[in-house]
Order: C-alpha cells, then structure tokens, then sequence
C-alpha cells in the first residue's frame, strides 16, 4: 500500500487509530517475549541493520555496503516475492545482482545453515530489529532526519514498529543527513551516532525533462532529490508489481511531455523484462563516514574474540 499522509503528520485519520495502537503494542511485545524463550544464537557474528519505522528510511544501501566490506552474506526475509523478481524479492534481486550472496526466507533457519559453514565472515542481516527470536551481536539502527520518528505514533496511527524507547536496546545509530530535518526529531542517547549521506547516480543530465515514478516507502524523497528537470511524478504503492499496462501509459505520459522515463533502482528491477530496455534508472549511492568503519570493525573483532 502507498504510505499513509498520516504517517508523516498527525491529522483527524491518525487520531481516530490511535486507540488501536494499544492493541498493537500489546500483540508485539507477547510476540516478543514468546519468540525470545526460543532465541537461536548464531556461531557467527550476524550484524542487523533495522528500524523501529515501517519501512523507508535507507536500509538496503547500507547493507550492500556492509556486505562489500565484509564480502559477506546477507539474510533477509524477501518482502513481495514474485517470478518478476527471480521469487526473491526486490531488495534481494537488486543486492544478488551486485554479486551479493543473499539468502531469502526464513532468517533463522537461514542463519542455521550459514552456520554450518566454516567461514567466519560476519553475516549481514536486512530487517529484524523486533526478531526477538535471533541472538544479533551488533544491531544497528537507520534513520532519516527528514523523517524522523515520523507523526510520533504506533502503527496503525502512524509509522513507528516499537516506542522510541527500543532504541536502547541498539549498538549504534546512523543517520541519514538531508537538507529538510523533521520536527521534534532528536536523539538524546550515549549510544555511539553516525552520519550518512545519500546521493542520486542519474543517467540523465540536469536539464534532461524526466517523469519519474517510484513505488518505495516514501516517494516524495525520490522526486525531490533526483538530479533533472522533473517534469512529471507517479507514485505507486511500495513493492508495486508493475504490468505492461501501467508501463504503457507511463511511456504514453513521457512521450506527450517529450521527457524520458527514470525510476529506482529498486522499482527497476520490478519492471516487466520488455520494458528494462526502455527505462533507466537512478542508483542511490549510500556514504557512511570513515568513522563507522573502525567502530564496526573494532566491534566485531570483540565479539568474534569472545564468540571464539
């Protein structure tokens, strides 16, 4: 689904919902404790990039970076799985054709295997902060400061997974720097703080005219930051499984703007075969600053010294 305009701001929708987030705060910490009495803890170091918001905030970038860096694998759940993206999902699709090896499914059953292995490379996990269920040995939390902790509401009333209080249970934090910082947005924790910076790789000069569409969390960060003459925008629900019929009229409205067709790297991967040829897109490129990388490696080296 498209992310609710509630999720950013609180209006009358929010509020009337709030009463049901009581209601889910409830169900996820009996989930949470449940799952925690069968808590499986890997043989090697797994490193968690999550969020306590419902999806959006930057993730994939920075474990393709973490990946890299460890050359090591990835789990992740594979969120919309379809024979358009190989039955792996997006995510996974877009990080395996970098020469990543992602395992998608069931994380912990997953992480068994790895385990098996007699590599002790770290392993990266995409998601499971609030998988109570799997022991991670460095959880790292993502945030953009032009979302922030969103209207400040649970979900169904508003973006957030946990109360902002789990953020205590992290290692450490990044954030992503945007020029437009949301309200009320502060972190006020001991927990160790790092900044990154995303920036748009188009294929297009400034002044090409482009319509762009985007079926992700949050759009609006696509069409506002992308590097061109923007003269046309498609929002879609995110993890959209795009049809030659919604391709079709999307290059009818270019063709009658005489502007060229631009996307995510995440919602290319979505197109129809047909239409990759056709359609380019925009590669976030994701820096995290020098200082994350001798913290994490100081990091793991501690935990392998004990593990071992």
């Amino acid at each position: 689904m498209k992310t609710p305009r509630w999720f950013l701001k609180r209006n009358l929708i929010s509020y009337a919902l709030y009463p049901l987030t009581w209601f889910y705060w409830i169900v996820s910490k009996l989930v949470f404790y449940i799952r925690q009495k069968h808590e499986y803890i890997p043989r090697r170091v797994v490193i968690c990039f999550g969020n306590i918001l419902s999806g959006g905030v930057g993730k994939t970038p920075m474990v393709r970076n973490m990946a890299r860096f460890f050359d090591a694998p990835v789990v992740m759940r594979g969120y919309k799985k379809t024979k358009g993206t190989d039955n792996i999902g997006d995510e996974a699709k877009m990080l395996s054709s970098d020469g990543i090896l992602v395992h998608v499914g069931d994380r912990k059953s997953n992480l068994m295997l790895l385990d098996k292995q007699k590599s002790n490379t770290p392993i990266i996990m995409d998601d499971g902060f609030q998988n109570s269920g799997i022991k991670k040995d460095i959880s790292i939390l993502v945030f953009d400061e032009e979302i922030g902790f969103g209207n400040g509401f649970l979900l169904p009333a508003g973006p957030l997974r946990e109360k902002e209080s789990a953020i205590r249970r992290a290692d450490a934090i990044i954030v992503i720097k945007r020029k437009k910082i949301s309200p009320k947005f502060a972190l006020l924790t001991s927990i160790p703080l790092f900044y990154a910076t995303n920036k748009e790789i188009c294929p297009y000069s400034k002044d090409t005219p482009v319509v762009v569409f985007a079926g992700i969390g949050y759009p609006e960060k696509f069409f506002n930051n992308v590097p061109v003459k923007v003269v046309g925008r498609c929002a879609y629900p995110d993890h959209y499984q795009y049809t030659d019929e919604d391709i079709e009229k999307l290059i009818k409205m270019a063709d009658n703007k005489n502007a060229k067709l631009l996307t995510t790297e995440k919602d290319w991967v979505r197109l129809p075969d047909w239409a990759k040829d056709k359609i380019k897109y925009s590669k976030l490129d994701t820096q995290i600053e020098d200082s994350f990388y001798d913290w994490i490696k100081g990091k793991v080296h501690d935990v392998s010294c004990k593990k071992n």
